[in-house]
Parts: C-alpha cells; sequence; structure tokens
C-alpha cells in the first residue's frame, strides 16, 4: 500500500488528507467497537447467542428505519455539519458505556440502545460522507480517492481489531469503548479543519415538493436502471449472508473454538487484512481486465473461499478461518471500491445522496435480519452449523452478478446516457472498451 498511501492525492489535497485522517481514526475506533460490544456481551453480561445477533441487528436497523428520508435530508442540507453532528452524538454515546459500568448501570438492554443509537448516527454520516466526496474531489480524482479511503479504512480496521481484543484481554472489554470516543474526536478535529464549504442547497422548481415523492424518485432510479437494480439486490443478498456469519463469529471463535479474546481479536484482524490486499489490487484489476470483469472475480471468485470457515478448529485449524474470511474481506473491499466509483460517475450529482440512502436502505436493511438469522440458526442448530449455512451463502448471492448485463460487459458504463445510446461503455480509467461477448 506503499504507492498508494504516499502518493497523489495526500500530498497535494489538504481537504482530501483532512478527510482521509478523519474517517481512518473513526474505522479504527469502529472495528474496536465490533470486536469489545460482542465481548462485553460474551464475557461481561453473559449474554445469550441471540442476544449477542441482536447487538449486530440493531447497530443497523436503522437503515431500514429511516434510511430511505435521510437520503432525502442529505441531498436537502449541506452535508458537512450532518458528518459533525453524527460523529459528536456517537462519541458520547460510546463513551457513556464505561461509565455506565462503573456505575453498575450496564445491561444488555442499555448495550442495545446505544447500539440502536449510533447506527442511527451512522446512517446520517454514512449518507452524508458518500455524498459530500465527489464535492471535495474532481471526476478524474475519485477512483484514486475510493481506493485510499477504502484501503486505509481496511488498515485501521485490522489494528482496531487486534487492539480491540488486546484491550480486552488487557484491560477488560469495557475499556475499549474509549478508544472508539478518541478516535472520534480525531475524527471530529478532521472534518472541522475542512477549508471546502459547500453552498446552501436552493429550492429549485426541479425539486418535489414531498418527502415521499423524493424518497420515490431514489427508488425509481434504482428501479428502472438495470445496473443500479443489479448492484443493490446483489448488495442486499450478499449482506444477509455476511452478516449472518459475522454475527455469530465472535461466539463460534469463543466457545465452539474455545479461544481467548486477545486471539479472537487478531483471528478477526487478520482476516480484515484482505481489505488491503482488495484496496491494492482493484484498481490495477480493474484497469487491467475491466470493471464488470473485476466486480465477477472479487464478488463471486474470491468468496468462494468462505466455504472453509465453519471448518476452522483449535490449533492450525485456525488457518481455514483466517484463510476463508481473508478472502471475503479482499473481495468485499475491492468490489466497494469499484461500486463507489461507479455510482460517483454513473449518477447525476443530483440525485447523489437519495441514491446512497436507497441503495443503503434495501442492501443494509437485510443486515439486520442477517444478524438475526445468523442468532437463530445458531440456537437452533449450533454455532458450526450456523456458520457453514451462512457462509455459503455468500458465494451463491454473486450468482445474481452472473445473471445479469455484467456478465456480458468488460466494464461498467460511466454514464447513463451510455447505456441509453449507441455509446460503449467506459473503462474504469475512462478509456473506451468493447463489451465482452
Amino acid at each position: 500500500m506503499s504507492h498508494g498511501i504516499h502518493g497523489g492525492l495526500l500530498h497535494r489535497h489538504r481537504d482530501f488528507r483532512l478527510l482521509w485522517c478523519g474517517e481512518t481514526a473513526g474505522k479504527f475506533g469502529a472495528s474496536v467497537t465490533g470486536v469489545a460490544m460482542p465481548l462485553i456481551a460474551v464475557s461481561t453480561l453473559h449474554a445469550s447467542t441471540f442476544e449477542v445477533s441482536l447487538l449486530s441487528a440493531a447497530t443497523w436497523a436503522p437503515w431500514l428505519i429511516i434510511g430511505l428520508p435521510v437520503g432525502v435530508w442529505v441531498d436537502r442540507l449541506r452535508r458537512r455539519p450532518i458528518m459533525l453532528a453524527a460523529a459528536a452524538a456517537s462519541l458520547l454515546l460510546f463513551a457513556s458505556v464505561p461509565v455506565a459500568a462503573w456505575s453498575g448501570w450496564l445491561s444488555i438492554g442499555l448495550l442495545l440502545a446505544i447500539a440502536l443509537l449510533t447506527g442511527t448516527a451512522a446512517v446520517f454520516f454514512q449518507t452524508a460522507y458518500s455524498a459530500y466526496l465527489p464535492s471535495i474531489l474532481e471526476p478524474a480524482d475519485q477512483p484514486e480517492g475510493n481506493a485510499k479511503l477504502h484501503g486505509s479504512a481496511s488498515a485501521a480496521q485490522i489494528a482496531g481489531l487486534g487492539s480491540g481484543g488486546l484491550i480486552a484481554q488487557l484491560t477488560g472489554a469495557v475499556n475499549g469503548m474509549f478508544a472508539n470516543a478518541a478516535t472520534l474526536l480525531v475524527s471530529l478535529l478532521c472534518l472541522a479543519g475542512i477549508r471546502h464549504r459547500e453552498p446552501h442547497v436552493a429550492r429549485t422548481e426541479h425539486r418535489p415538493n414531498s418527502l415521499v415523492s423524493e424518497v420515490r424518485e431514489g427508488l425509481r432510479l434504482i428501479a428502472v436502471d438495470p445496473w443500479f437494480r443489479t448492484l443493490t439486490l446483489f448488495g442486499a443478498t450478499s449482506n444477509l449472508a455476511l452478516m449472518g456469519y459475522q454475527s455469530i463469529q465472535v461466539v463460534f471463535l469463543v466457545r465452539s473454538v474455545g479461544l481467548t479474546p486477545g486471539t479472537v481479536g487478531a483471528l478477526i484482524a487478520a482476516t480484515s487484512a484482505g481489505g488491503v490486499a482488495g484496496a491494492f489490487a482493484a484498481r490495477r484489476v480493474a484497469h487491467r481486465i475491466g470493471t464488470a470483469r473485476a466486480t465477477l472475480l472479487f464478488e463471486l471468485g474470491l468468496p468462494m473461499l468462505a466455504l472453509l470457515i465453519p471448518l476452522t478448529v483449535d490449533g492450525a485449524g485456525i488457518l481455514l478461518f483466517v484463510t476463508g474470511g481473508f478472502s471475503v474481506s479482499a473481495g468485499v473491499v475491492a468490489g466497494n471500491i469499484i461500486k463507489a466509483s461507479f455510482q460517483q460517475r454513473y449518477c447525476p450529482p443530483d440525485l447523489l445522496g437519495r441514491l446512497t440512502a436507497s441503495t443503503a436502505f434495501l442492501s443494509y436493511g437485510t443486515i439486520p435480519l442477517g444478524a438475526l438469522l445468523g442468532g437463530t440458526l445458531g440456537t437452533a442448530l449450533g454455532l458450526r452449523t450456523a456458520m457453514a449455512i451462512t457462509t455459503a451463502g455468500i458465494p451463491l448471492a454473486a450468482l445474481i452478478l452472473v445473471f445479469s448485463p455484467i456478465r456480458r460487459s468488460r466494464d461498467l458504463p460511466r454514464s447513463r446516457q451510455a447505456t441509453s445510446n449507441s455509446q460503449l461503455p467506459l473503462n474504469f480509467d475512462g478509456e473506451q472498451a468493447l463489451p465482452r461477448h
């Protein structure tokens, strides 16, 4: 990652550098919390498998509840103040967990409430962030910007997951929440330092008059466009399977495989290293073989190794977990980079907030369902069987891409006009490319 992290945008673009630093810090803290919260539930509160899965469900449920209207609000307002407010709210909420533990008020109900509220803040932040990035970068810089942000986020995730397990083992899982609060403070300071100021969004005759009509416009964009429709349907199905196994993987590693919290954090961090590899490879592979073909490689080819995860046992058998998880992480991050660059170029700028929210509503909306599915299967059939069923769903979900226009193309299109006339689709670097036959 040395080339991606030390060259280009980070040297010449101050605002992007601040956004990159803030997002990297935030991802580190979120990863610490991703290990600490389930470990608090398992080790401190002795929660059941289903209760642990509810934590993941609560974190993502707000996408189902408010995801669509948030996209409209983001298109109506400036994005940076929304991001600042969401980060500040999350900081206070996460810092309240150790305070509640010291006061004797900590319970699984309180953890669920905090997960729900921080998940709500994340809906606002992520929707605004996705629509904000194109406003500070030129279109030609967006693929590089996406690759850097996703790559550094994956690296921060590795460090955060490993640190989360280490903190939990050395000082207690509850103290891990302070790490997230501190990194959110760094994120706030970086966002506050960005000089770029968005103009006020003026009300014009082109804007629908009601919230419902604007929500409908975002959903209609997905429904009528075959590329958005395919990628959104795939995202929803894939996330169902991904969260199905990820919501119970900590419980699986602790109770079925018999690992310590520190080892669990290290293993999950090792699997997340695949995200760095995926970020490093995404642009290079997409340039060489085309964005559509690269999407199939990353979203179908690599995740086949997810089938190794449920075979994990103690000792050398933990390499099965690392291999499977590494491949899934690499495929997901690389696929997300290609998809993000495609959406930012393909979608009209004034609809990007609504598109982000609508795709997130449909794609992220299955995440709490996947978490509940993992918990239910783990309770009813056992953790190892539940892991086998949910990991098998990851490559199966990618069959949606096979039976779509993506299979017949070398590259994803760069503009909606190109898909409605005789223009050829454009590849990742903007050059014309022949469709795949």
